[in-house]
């Protein structure tokens, strides 16, 4: 396969997986200030701090981080390389380019959500509810699409290599955003408030019935532990690198336990730290540390992916976040 293809679909399955968890805490964060006494009802700044964009929303908007101003740059402002809308734009024009590569029907899909987003235009809170339930819906449905229409041949591991990766980035950024910023203080621990939180963090990773299920109560030490370790839960960490190494070793024909290139290399590291860690070894270490260091070394694998197999590191370091 050209490295020009396989770029191109790795960062289309990125781009939407993007635009879907964008979709996914701002719509959670939007019923959550619903439902927070008014002195805490004010947490937008903090999805910014998930996507570490705070000095780009602050020289477009300065340090008003309204709800508009946080809803309108993470969904709609073009100048942010991240928005929803600049992640259809990027996925369409990826997709555009491997039209021979992708089914007619994955085409589809991405040409009907990058209009419909183009074309809508937010007055009111149900409409901003019904739009990231679509957005939502949009990436489910390019998904099962791309599942069951695509080849599952080495075009099909690009694009879930880019999809696992994206998904565990994000689920590392809002398990920190509860962790390091929205907490107010340690005596809020074991609080409504807190319960509030965790439920809303749960919901904003499709995991709040499943969680409930296996652990029943809400406690903070379960939840870290299911979103980080769990090997089932498919918006789990563990869960999506182990589909990017089975994808990896799949497209350079290895054995799952050894390497032949730096990106099946860096991936082993990845895996044997969480295999060999549990939730006290998370706690022990500081949530915000391990979610940090956890961040930055799976930045380090998408640079070895992109070096390993597309020729050369991308200019654009943000493509990496």
């Amino acid at each position: 396969m050209l490295s020009r293809v396989a770029d191109a679909i790795y960062w289309m399955s990125r781009y939407i997986e993007r635009a879907e968890n964008y979709a996914r805490f701002v719509d959670v964060n939007f019923f959550l200030n619903m439902d927070l006494p008014k002195t805490f009802a004010t947490q937008w700044q903090p999805l910014i701090g998930i996507t570490g964009d705070e000095l780009l929303f602050e020289s477009i908007y300065g340090e008003v981080y309204s709800q508009d101003n946080v809803v309108e740059f993470l969904t709609f402002n073009k100048d942010n390389p991240s928005s929803i809308l600049s992640c259809l734009i990027r996925a369409r024009e990826n997709a555009r380019s491997i039209r021979e590569i992708i089914s007619s029907d994955m085409w589809r899909q991405i040409n009907e959500m990058y209009w419909n987003v183009k074309d809508t235009n937010l007055t009111n809170n149900q409409d901003i509810s019904e739009f990231f339930t679509f957005i939502k819906h949009g990436s489910h449905l390019f998904q099962g699409i791309m599942d069951s229409t695509l080849i599952h041949n080495e075009a099909y591991h690009f694009a879930n290599c880019g999809r696992y990766i994206e998904r565990a980035d994000k689920i590392s950024r809002i398990l920190d955003m509860k962790y390091y910023y929205l907490l107010p203080s340690l005596q809020d621990v074991g609080t409504p408030l807190d319960y509030l939180e965790w439920s809303a963090l749960l919901k904003s990773a499709s995991a709040y019935e499943v969680y409930r299920k296996k652990y029943g109560r809400l406690y903070f030490k379960d939840i870290i532990q299911f979103l980080i370790f769990d090997r089932e839960f498919p918006r789990a960490i563990y869960f999506c690198l182990l589909d990017i190494d089975k994808s990896l070793h799949t497209i350079s024909d290895t054995r799952l336990d050894t390497f032949q290139n730096q990106a099946e290399k860096e991936m082993g590291r990845l895996i044997s730290q969480l295999t060999f860690n549990d939730v006290e070894d998370v706690i022990r270490f500081g949530v915000h540390e391990y979610l940090d260091d956890f961040q930055t070394k799976l930045n380090h694998l998408g640079t070895a992916i992109t070096q390993t197999f597309f020729g050369q590191a991308r200019i654009n370091p943000k493509e990496h976040v």
